[in-house]
């Protein structure tokens, strides 16, 4: 319950900064989009659920149904993104929308944010910051998963998922 009050607390003063900046009319970035996922507008709400996804079981995925991923070179406690520029670019960072993120199959506790390098929140799972992989366009895609050895779809309890998919791709951050 303190990690979710924590997440409220970074998620309203997060909003007052994307304010300031003036978010405007973007697209938030749990949902599919061509311009920046760095910012999302002032009234998006962030949504995670849970969904059978491939031979993953049960994975973490956004309000769309697309997978959500961690990436390796992340840390967990504490909270800290490493994937800034290009790999923000192929790796969309989710961002902390307003208010009480909607959850579904998801445990409040583990849900809470980070402050990217430009400001902005970034939604975490366990500590985790959580991902997704430009290359998945509809729901139940999973293309990123082992993408480089250190993209891993995860689970509801925070955890990375390392099955393999058949086919997976090795290039990538």
């Amino acid at each position: 319950m303190k990690r979710f009050a924590t997440f409220v607390g970074t998620a309203v003063l997060g909003l007052a900064g994307l304010t300031a900046c003036g978010g405007g009319d973007e697209t938030p970035a749990a949902a599919p989009s061509n311009t920046s996922s760095q910012s999302a507008p002032a009234s998006s709400v962030t949504k995670l659920a849970t969904a059978n996804v491939g031979n993953f079981g049960k994975i973490v995925v956004d309000g769309s149904g697309r997978a959500l991923y961690v990436f390796d070179k992340d840390t967990a406690d504490p909270s800290k993104s490493n994937c800034d520029g290009d790999c923000a670019v192929k790796w969309q960072p989710v961002m902390a929308g307003s208010g009480t993120p909607q959850l579904d199959g998801v445990d409040a506790s583990l849900v809470g944010t980070v402050t990217r390098t430009d400001g902005t929140k970034q939604v975490t799972l366990a500590g985790l910051p959580l991902y997704l992989f430009a290359s998945d366009s509809e729901a139940g895609e999973a293309e990123g998963q082992g993408v480089g050895g250190v993209w891993w779809v995860v689970g509801a309890d925070g955890k990375k998922i390392t099955t393999q998919a058949s086919g997976s791709g090795s290039d990538g951050y």
